[in-house]
């Protein structure tokens, strides 16, 4: 097993990561924020800056702590490695205490902790000089909380503890930034940007996310709101309706046809069984995953899920931070939400990178995307009293669908924007990563049908617009047979007849009956043409 694992490497942005912590401390003194996408890496981090700081202060003594079994495993096996990789300093003195993993280790300098674990004994933990904190945006400001709790107890002992947090989503729900008072001081190092989020799919680091508009839309007008969200009993008594559900589903079979591994996100216990029921009986193996499962059925469904042997998961509560699973390339939302956090934790279980993965389609039944914005240009959670801000999208006139509220043109059809539309939640098509032009979106179509028609620009040679339906939606390819340049047309050809290729283009379409049609088409989703995005077909497989 040994020969096949691997070491992990830094990537650049991580080195410059662990470069502007060691910044901060010598500048200041309060608490900073690593405010990383998912799927970039911020588990590496503690383990990195701990190796380093152990070697030239090999007195400190660490807690890397967070709320999920699933983190904590993830945390510590960066640092001491497994069967599939070799950790950063596999020898490190390094323990983990949480009830859920079954461990429960004190005395190591280094500790993984569960925050609910590691509160009922603070004290056992004894002095303690830095402190991660994964998924900082959780932790309350109430100082009953299990972190402030814990954060006294460890500060009672050495009040110089340094307290280091990170989190995708930097912010909480009524009270804007988490930087913006309490515990957290400054963000020292921040990928979240649109301009970085952009900058990390361009170079590879995480994986696009291609939104698809839904026939099916939940409709939440009746539900309430409390504390900032949906009430959830009201929200699966809206949504979780057979018809609704089982229409819903068809829609996503049909498009993730292709997909290897999904994600489904439910708004209820009930809604995730039923859910799971009617994609079984459409023949995709899924297993629902909530609090009311055993445990040991959870694991196990999340085991079979990752090593691609179930095929789709579907979850209430679960799996919207924790869930290390790279090959997630189709996500189905079925719950609607009011909240960004949840919403961006949501999307992210779909950036990840993976062997052969293009990208991560996203059909958004739950219409977040118009409450919410794209992933990285979210609608931030504005502090009690605040009632400045947008919606994060705007209605095209020309065309009806809905684009962020920044843009200058409509992005399908290029209309220019004169004047800003409040909008009411209705159908739209859904944009969940904003400016990603730079990034080719990319996807493989199986082909239903081919036609072939002539085309004629005044003063111009005719040409055939060959278009590919591919179920729902159709893509045309535009080939010159009377071209100067004939190179393109000869080998368009002859990948689909033996016979030679015409001279005109009108003998081209008396012999288009004849063409051997391909069975899949590959497309830039997002090839850009006079300041308009339209798809363009790259190749065909037969």
């Amino acid at each position: 097993m040994d020969g096949c694992r691997f070491k992990m490497q830094l990537r650049p942005y991580q080195e410059e990561g662990l470069q502007a912590l060691w910044s901060y401390f010598m500048t200041e003194s309060g608490n900073p924020v690593l405010a990383w996408p998912t799927g970039t890496g911020k588990s590496l981090v503690p383990a990195e800056f701990i190796r380093r700081t152990m070697y030239h202060y090999p007195n400190q003594r660490f807690l890397v702590t967070t709320h999920v079994k699933e983190l904590i495993k993830q945390n510590f096996e960066k640092l001491i490695g497994n069967e599939k990789q070799v950790g950063l300093w596999p020898s490190a003195p390094a323990g983990i205490y949480s009830a859920g993993l079954k461990r429960k280790d004190i005395l190591n300098p280094i500790i993984f902790g569960g925050v609910q674990s590691m509160v009922k004994i603070p004290d056992a933990f004894g002095h303690r000089d830095i402190m991660f904190i994964d998924e900082a945006h959780l932790l309350s400001p109430d100082e009953t909380s299990s972190y402030q709790v814990l954060i006294g107890r460890l500060k009672k002992i050495n009040p110089k503890l340094k307290i280091i947090g990170m989190s995708a989503t930097p912010y909480r729900r009524g009270q804007g930034m988490i930087t913006d008072g309490g515990l957290f001081t400054h963000i020292a190092h921040d990928l979240t940007s649109l301009e970085s989020f952009n900058q990390l799919v361009k170079d590879g680091y995480l994986s696009p996310l291609i939104p698809k508009k839904t026939n099916i839309e939940l409709d939440v007008s009746n539900v309430s709101v409390q504390a900032g969200d949906f009430i959830q009993s009201q929200l699966q008594h809206e949504v979780d309706k057979a018809e609704i559900t089982w229409k819903a589903l068809q829609e996503a079979v049909y498009y993730g046809q292709n997909r290897k591994s999904w994600l489904i996100y439910a708004t209820g216990i009930d809604h995730a069984n039923h859910i799971a029921e009617m994609l079984n009986q459409l023949g995709i193996d899924c297993a629902s995953v909530h609090s009311k499962q055993p445990s040991d059925y959870n694991d196990a469904a999340l085991k079979a899920h990752k090593e691609l042997r179930l095929r789709a998961i579907v979850s209430f509560s679960k799996l919207t931070t924790g869930l290390d699973h790279p090959e997630v390339d189709f996500i189905v939302m079925l719950r609607p939400t009011m909240s960004v956090v949840l919403w961006v934790q949501m999307l992210g279980r779909g950036t990840r990178i993976a062997d052969g993965k293009q990208n991560c389609l996203v059909l958004d039944f739950a219409k977040n995307s118009l409450r919410l914005g794209p992933i990285n240009d979210p609608v931030i959670p504005r502090k009690k009293g605040d009632k400045s801000g947008d919606l994060p999208v705007k209605i095209c006139e020309a065309c009806g669908v809905y684009n962020h509220i920044k843009a200058v043109y409509c992005d399908p059809c290029g209309n220019p924007f004169s004047f800003q539309v409040k909008i009411k939640e209705t159908a739209g098509t859904e944009v969940l990563i904003k400016g990603c032009d730079e990034a080719p979106i990319i996807e493989t179509m199986d082909v239903t049908y081919v036609t072939y028609g002539r085309k004629q620009k005044e003063g111009q040679s005719p040409y055939i617009i060959a278009t590919y339906f591919c179920g729902l939606d159709a893509y045309k390819e535009f080939i010159f047979p009377e071209s100067k340049n004939r190179k393109y047309f000869f080998d368009w050809w002859r990948m689909r007849s033996p016979v030679d290729p015409p001279q005109t283009t009108a003998d081209a379409l008396s012999m288009v009956s004849q063409l051997r049609p391909p069975r899949r088409i590959r497309v830039q989703l997002n090839r850009m043409y006079n300041g308009r995005k339209i798809p363009e077909v790259l190749s065909a497989e037969f």
